[in-house]
């Protein structure tokens, strides 16, 4: 198998490098479902989390258990780390990597997994990096799609929600530009649209996409309804966060207006953007694709574990 070494970004993977690892994921579901396997008895995985998570923390931390592996880490690490003495990021990483085998960090800056893999000794997976990416996060998106659907060649998502700071959009955007005839309508109030640069990567690779205002007016089209939190404690102020919040919501009205196969994806946690009443139709995927992240992050963990390191970011 193919291994990686870092994993910081979306952009590192290509086509190939996608169908391998989601061969991997559909690998490790079996292995789960079995209770796991002593692959990685001897190694020690880090999560050092500077910002609170919990599907990501504790899915990484369930694959590298069900793998054989141990954890250790920290949830509040800008509270219970050295960082809170005034030790650099650098420092930090470069003692935690004379402990572990792997380290999985989330922070607050964008940069900061980047920061971290320069110094680092062992393998360093970027669990989030302030409103940058989560290419993690966006690998069982598609991994999900891939599963619903059984393909992603063709499809039409529309991304909603929070844009501007929404790194699992980014990443997620980043991916989708390795497959044929994708279409992305990008849907947001105007003070979180879709930042340029990733517009101009979409150009560059010939990837058809299109900014709305109008949710209703996708519903019978789109196939994916890719939906996310606008996430207040990103904004500059409350002012600008009134703006934004409440404008698209998912709720049984604009559910019924879907195809009967769409498929309803949100990264999760939900602040009131899809109604509960949507929980029970078929259509509403949040939950299994939540699921599907230890498979993606174990596949991920066997991958960095598994081989020697290849050079660059993959």
């Amino acid at each position: 198998m193919s291994t990686l070494y870092h994993v910081l970004g979306a952009k590192q993977f290509d086509r190939e490098q996608l169908d391998r690892l989601f061969g991997s994921a559909k690998e490790m579901e079996q292995v789960a479902v079995r209770g796991g396997i002593q692959r990685y008895p001897n190694k020690i995985m880090s999560t050092l989390f500077f910002e609170a998570s919990t599907r990501t923390r504790f899915s990484f931390e369930s694959a590298m258990h069900r793998l054989g592996g141990r954890v250790i880490g920290t949830e509040n690490a800008s509270q219970f780390s050295s960082t809170i003495k005034g030790e650099t990021l650098e420092d930090t990483i470069r003692i935690i990597a004379g402990y572990s085998d792997l380290i999985v960090m989330r922070h607050t800056e964008i940069g900061a997994a980047k920061r971290a893999a320069a110094v680092s000794g062992v393998p360093v997976i970027n669990a989030g990096d302030g409103s940058g990416e989560h290419p993690t996060q966006a690998l069982l998106d598609l991994y999900t799609i891939q599963k619903e659907f059984g393909g992603i060649d063709g499809v039409h998502i529309a991304m909603i929600g929070d844009l501007t700071y929404g790194r699992t959009v980014h990443s997620l955007s980043y991916l989708l530009a390795n497959y044929k005839d994708v279409r992305i309508s990008f849907v947001s109030p105007d003070n979180v649209r879709i930042p340029t640069y990733v517009k101009q990567y979409l150009e560059e690779k010939r990837v058809a996409y299109e900014e709305s205002s109008d949710l209703e007016a996708l519903a019978g089209s789109a196939d994916v309804f890719y939906q996310t939190r606008i996430q207040k404690e990103r904004f500059p102020s409350l002012e600008e966060y009134s703006k934004a919040e409440g404008k698209f919501i998912i709720d049984r009205k604009l559910v019924d207006a879907m195809k009967r196969n769409a498929l309803i994806l949100h990264p999760l946690p939900r602040a009131g953007e899809i109604d509960t009443e949507v929980d029970g139709d078929p259509r509403a995927a949040y939950f299994r694709q939540a699921q599907n992240g230890l498979y993606i992050r174990m596949a991920l963990i066997e991958q960095c574990l598994g081989g020697e390191r290849q050079g660059g970011e993959g």
